[in-house]
């Protein structure tokens, strides 16, 4: 099964931002793409004001747009959005708190995945404006068990362990990751781990670089740092796109994942 990993752009406009990722969504299914992954916050990036602003429910017009063209491609898509959740009081402010959401869109189907670990790391917190998620959540794509994550999850092993645990023998990373000195390397190190702790396809898709190749290095905050990737079961990167906007493709073999699990049997997979 071919899979893309789409590294976009995003801007504040939820309207621009739904058209870029229906042209990109059409460009890699044209490609031969069954499964096609977009960045953490493509429907909205995280510099572009109040997230609850914009936030929709999947049964809004982002979501139910990326769903339609799915089905009419006959393809399953996954693209980070936010949805409304929920009201607290942080320093005398009322504020509207979202999801971080996956959606995961394909014929017949239209759910999401609320991310679980909040970036409340480098004096950032996630949480005082997104709702942390509570559950994992799989799917299937032509007989492949998909297990999904997003960002800042990366850091937390058990997650992904766990995924695999229940049959995922590949998941997907919507990304956002923020530049700044050594976050490349900890980037690349971290997904190449969590394939081998899963021993599963990882297939992350970001944001792209701020600035491209020009800023590399500096803080940027929870933009983008580009290097979408694509990694098999045993940690090697099929795939790594660069700073600027890009699309990356691999065929996944669910062969392989059996393979690498019977020789490297790190994870109690259910049958």
């Amino acid at each position: 099964m071919k899979v893309a990993a789409v590294q976009l752009t995003s801007t504040g406009n939820v309207t621009e931002n739904q058209e870029l990722a229906l042209a990109k969504i059409r460009e890699a299914a044209g490609n031969g793409a069954r499964l096609i992954v977009l960045p953490e916050a493509t429907a909205q990036n995280f510099r572009s004001g109040r997230l609850d602003e914009q936030a929709q429910t999947l049964e809004g017009p982002f979501a139910t747009a990326i769903q339609a063209l799915a089905e009419e491609l006959e393809v399953t898509v996954v693209a980070g959005m936010f949805c409304p959740a929920d009201t607290v009081e942080r320093d005398g402010k009322t504020i509207n708190r979202v999801t971080n959401t996956a959606l995961i869109a394909g014929p017949g189907v239209l759910g999401g995945y609320d991310k679980i670990h909040t970036y409340d790391a480098f004096d950032y917190r996630e949480s005082d404006t997104v709702l942390a998620g509570e559950s994992l959540v799989a799917f299937d794509v032509d007989d492949l068990i998909v297990g999904v994550a997003t960002c800042y999850d990366i850091r937390f092993p058990e997650q992904f362990k766990e995924l695999a645990s229940q049959g995922a023998q590949l998941i997907v990373v919507p990304t956002s990751w923020a530049d700044g000195p050594g976050k490349l390397e900890q980037w690349r190190l971290l997904t190449a781990a969590r394939a081998l702790d899963s021993t599963s396809y990882i297939v992350a898709a970001g944001q792209s670089r701020p600035g491209g190749g020009a800023e590399a290095g500096n803080p940027s905050g929870p933009t983008g740092i580009g290097h979408s990737t694509i990694v098999d079961p045993n940690g090697v990167r099929m795939a790594e796109a660069g700073y600027e906007d890009d699309i990356l493709y691999a065929d996944i073999d669910p062969n392989e994942v059996a393979k690498t699990r019977r020789a490297l049997p790190v994870v109690a997979t259910v049958d």
